[in-house]
């Protein structure tokens, strides 16, 4: 009889340790802190100020995270890092200027879209014979590696007949076609817009948009779709109540 209950109590002893180590295991995936990558160096969207992160992008992650509870750590990086980071298990969420395309949707999710970019051609103030794509015929085009200008400017290389120079940062990009290394640069028109508000850069945008990109927040394909769904309910939360309109104003004044 001894035997019996000394039985049954081990039987319960490993049940409720069980239930135990359960439970703690569903703390700690609650408790879970997602690893978000960024590139500091695409002001509006984001930048260092100061030692503090700021931006278009790090307000409204960090906005999409408070609303709907869960907890995140920037990872700044440059841009070409961000998707191979998520691939090796680094990161867990891109945000950071990231155009939705096709290409991409080849590895990563997207959320609903956050921001309507697209490119643009910018070339020093002086400059008058660049007004389109078809005058870049014997240029040399300065892009930023791993970005939709960088993948557009090689896309029409040889049929427009230019040179491609790519540059790990923006600042870099801006500085070649500044210093007349290079005759133009194309990125994202709200970028170049912002930067040259900012400062003195002795550049100029010239012409129409080139395209129509639109800005998601990047999960790893098939990856943290739980996340995903929250990322996409706080976006929606933070346009209805007007927080998204206050980030824009903060860095765009519209």
């Amino acid at each position: 009889m001894k035997k019996v209950m000394l039985f049954s109590v081990l039987l319960l002893t490993i049940f409720l340790a069980a239930c135990g180590s359960s439970n703690g295991g569903g703390k700690d995936a609650e408790n879970k802190v997602y690893k978000v990558g960024v590139d500091t160096t695409y002001p509006p969207f984001e930048f260092e100020e100061k030692g503090e992160y700021k931006g278009i992008d790090i307000e409204l992650i960090n906005a999409i995270a408070e609303d709907q509870g869960f907890e995140i750590e920037l990872s700044p990086m440059d841009f070409g890092g961000i998707i191979p980071a998520m691939q090796s298990g680094e990161l867990d969420v891109a945000i950071a200027g990231m155009s939705i395309t096709d290409e991409r949707k080849k590895v990563v999710d997207f959320s609903n879209p956050y921001f309507d970019a697209g490119l643009t051609l910018v070339v020093q103030e002086g400059n008058s014979d660049i007004q389109k794509l078809d005058d870049l015929k014997g240029k040399t085009v300065a892009v930023k590696k791993g970005t939709t200008g960088a993948t557009f400017a090689q896309e029409n290389a040889d049929k427009v007949g230019y040179k491609v120079v790519q540059f790990n940062d923006s600042p870099a990009m801006f500085q070649e076609v500044s210093n007349g290394n290079a005759d133009v640069l194309i990125e994202d028109y709200p970028v170049i817009a912002y930067a040259i508000a900012q400062k003195d850069l002795g550049l100029k945008m010239v012409g129409e948009r080139l395209n129509g990109d639109q800005y998601g927040i990047a999960v790893l394909k098939g990856e943290n779709q739980d996340l995903l769904e929250k990322i996409n309910a706080g976006l929606e939360k933070l346009k209805e109540n007007g927080k998204y309109d206050e980030i824009l104003k903060t860095y765009l004044g519209e």
